[in-house]
């Protein structure tokens, strides 16, 4: 084996074994050291431990992603911890991409109810703000 495939070779081993202080991960998804702590009392996160230090591998980074990614698009903890528990039993994520369809379907009609509420409201709000105008126009004029 040539000296360029063997250090191929050891640098992919050492990126599989690859962890993680709560510092890191902190820094590199710009949130607090609280927050992890909150998502692995949770039990979406599960590092190891070597005395009162927790050592995240990088499968907790990406939990970790994955948890502030479905955050982002307004899944709740709960939702994200279900995915996490259909793809440690069925790792061809089956099961796991049809709930995440169903989740992205109710999210979509929530956030479509949401958009009608707005423009309600908004709607609703002209017209007082016109009202308010017409209102004062005349108060003003006197």
């Amino acid at each position: 084996m040539s000296s360029n495939t063997e250090s191929h070779a050891k640098s992919d081993a050492s990126a599989a074994v690859k962890t993680y202080a709560i510092g890191e991960l902190a820094k590199e998804f710009d949130i607090t050291t609280r927050s992890i702590r909150f998502y692995e009392d949770q039990g979406l996160l599960a590092p190891t431990r070597r005395g009162q230090t927790r050592i995240y591998s990088l499968r907790d980074r990406v939990r970790l992603k994955l948890i502030l990614r479905g955050k982002r698009l307004g899944f709740s903890l709960a939702e994200t911890g279900r995915l996490f528990e259909l793809y440690d039993v069925d790792k061809t994520s089956a099961k796991q991409l049809e709930t995440i369809l169903e989740l992205i379907a109710d999210k979509k009609a929530d956030l479509h109810q949401q958009l009608e509420d707005i423009k309600i409201v908004l709607v609703e709000l002209t017209n007082l703000e016109q009202s308010c105008l017409n209102t004062l126009a005349k108060v003003t004029n006197r």
